[in-house]
């Protein structure tokens, strides 16, 4: 079984060489010593976020710090392009799952979208917290996932606004049941070259026209999953799970 994954601080790696040590603290330490009793011995992951991560040894371990030797310190890679998820906001936490299941799969980045047809709302002082969750949920799954670099929770958009995500460097792919074009069947010079794909996935109420509209002018790809349709939560992770594999990363 793969050594579990614990998360220092931001820049803690940087530099960091074999033989150095390194010390969880918070959260993270109290996980490691109190929660999986991990012990003095034992094999463990580190990282610092940046894609810098540590395989090393438990030298001691307390509910306040727990200290790691590095054995070997090396950098996960960053392939290209960058997958990213234009998640619609939703009711039950499904967006949420939609988050979770995609940074397991690998995705690069989300983006909060507040569509026409959101029921979900993120409203002053509540923008910021809702926020908040969505880049816990990131963290937490990027653990999970022993991934060293965690995604980033980008600017919300809204309304039409999803469209100024098809610009120069960027491929964006709207997933719409009506499409004529399958997820599977698009050609790859469709995001030849690009920095970026990002999937936009609708909320409950599906994209609305104007959204479509707008999206289809700034260039944007249009495509469906299958003959059937998915739920807010799983058409997004779906859609990355076909990308990574037609990007020859599974």
């Amino acid at each position: 079984m793969t050594a579990p994954l614990f998360h220092l601080a931001a820049g803690a790696l940087e530099g960091a060489a074999a033989g150095a040590t390194v010390t969880l603290t918070g959260s993270e330490a109290r996980h490691a010593a109190a929660a999986m009793r991990l012990a003095p011995g034992e094999s463990v992951l580190v990282a610092d976020g940046s894609g810098r991560r540590g395989h090393g040894t438990v030298l001691a371990a307390s509910p306040d710090a727990v200290d790691v030797r590095l054995d070997e310190v090396d950098e996960e890679p960053d392939p290209a392009p960058r997958l990213v998820l234009v998640q619609a906001l939703a009711k039950g936490d499904r967006d949420l799952m939609a988050v979770q299941a995609a940074v397991e799969l690998g995705v690069h980045a989300v983006v909060p979208w507040e569509a026409e047809r959101s029921i979900v709302r993120w409203k002053g002082p509540k923008a910021a917290k809702a926020r908040q969750k969505w880049a816990d949920t990131a963290h937490a799954a990027a653990k999970q996932a022993r991934r060293a670099r965690v995604p980033e929770v980008r600017e919300p958009v809204s309304g039409t606004g999803a469209a100024s995500l098809a610009r120069e460097g960027r491929v964006l792919l709207v997933l719409h049941e009506d499409a004529a074009d399958g997820l599977g069947a698009l050609p790859e010079a469709a995001w030849a070259g690009a920095e970026e794909i990002a999937v936009l996935v609708g909320p409950e109420g599906g994209i609305s026209p104007a959204e479509l509209d707008a999206c289809r002018d700034a260039g944007a790809h249009p495509v469906r999953l299958g003959p059937h349709v998915l739920r807010a939560s799983t058409a997004g992770p779906a859609a990355l799970a076909v990308l990574e594999h037609r990007l020859g990363r599974w």
